[in-house]
């Protein structure tokens, strides 16, 4: 069998505060095949942006090191790669749609000229062709009248038309692999059908592989064929994701199932999770969930918990695996 096209594996970073060095991520692995969407999920602190951000090598380095673990694109180790061949990777086999496309846009620049400048960066040419691809991928990403709009500024857009801007970004210069961070947050359910139609088609028309970090469990429903779910900076479980919405194995997966709003009849009040997740450098001992846990017995105070492989595939982070029967969403 071929490597899967991202392989992470027993990823450790950390970062410098007051108190020193904090660990913010322990032990983080998973696998992105070709033209495969996974979902990175999980509340805010969880790790996901900086799992991200690390598999881009765009953390500051005078704030944050990678203490263990391994990241290889296509079988190429990117651990330890020099800035300037990490800088050739990103935009061009490796790229990333920001949350926000309004402050990762430059303001003072037309989109087209932001896009050509990517395309000369890693595919060279002359300024024409590089113009030429630019509006070609603004095209494709469906905005109308590319070649007029190309010569617009990002204020000049809607936030759905500044994030198919991003995507189109993106795109220019046909990467492997795309992470996603969010990019429906901020948009009205209609927007975000929109653009996730055009993450699927992405990934469909030139086999591009996603990473879809997100916090929705619907999206990554809609669009993800597996997911991998994170919380206090640990992998709690990975799973298809047709098996985690029917047969989650972590009681944080459970938890977040459960929380998710449905349009059947509901009795009650929505639920939600007590607590929050704990900050880097203060980790419950045992199981970092435990504090917030309804399945909780004394063991996973004090046992620290290792992942285990299920039989069925995937793997869960829970000392009891074995005996809960946790409950799905439909």
């Amino acid at each position: 069998m071929t490597e899967p096209l991202l392989v992470v594996e027993g990823l450790e970073v950390e970062f410098a505060t007051d108190r020193g060095w904090v660990q913010v991520l322990d032990g983080v692995s998973f696998t992105v095949d070709r033209g495969e969407t996974v979902g990175l999920v999980g509340e805010s602190g969880s790790g996901k942006t900086v799992t991200s951000l690390t598999v881009l090598g765009l953390l500051p380095p005078e704030s944050a090191r990678i203490t263990a673990g391994s990241i290889r694109l296509d079988g190429r180790e990117l651990v330890g790669l020099p800035r300037r061949k990490m800088e050739a990777l990103r935009g061009d086999e490796l790229s990333m749609i920001f949350q926000e496309p309004m402050t990762s846009l430059d303001p003072a620049f037309r989109v087209g000229d932001q896009i050509a400048e990517v395309v000369r960066r890693h595919r060279g040419g002359s300024k024409r062709a590089a113009w030429a691809r630019a509006v070609e991928v603004l095209s494709t990403v469906g905005i109308p009248h590319a070649e007029r709009r190309a010569r617009s500024y990002p204020h000049e857009f809607s936030g759905g038309m500044r994030q198919r801007v991003m995507i189109a970004m993106a795109l220019s210069c046909e990467p492997k692999l795309v992470i996603a961070d969010e990019p429906t947050t901020a948009l009205d359910v209609t927007i975000q059908a929109q653009v996730l139609d055009l993450l699927r088609a992405m990934r469909d028309e030139f086999g591009t592989a996603v990473v879809f970090v997100t916090h929705d469990l619907g999206v990554v429903a809609d669009i993800c064929d597996r997911a991998v779910v994170m919380y206090a900076g640990q992998v709690v479980e990975r799973a298809g994701v047709d098996a985690l919405y029917e047969h989650p194995r972590h009681p944080y997966t459970e938890a977040l199932l459960s929380a998710m709003p449905q349009l059947t009849a509901r009795s009650g009040r929505l639920a939600t999770i007590p607590g929050s997740t704990p900050p880097a450098g203060a980790m419950p001992a045992g199981c970092r969930f435990h504090p917030r846990c309804g399945h909780v017995v004394d063991a996973c105070r004090d046992t620290a918990v290792a992942e285990h492989p299920l039989a069925e595939g995937g793997t869960s982070r829970c000392l009891r695996v074995s005996e809960l029967a946790l409950k799905g969403s439909a």
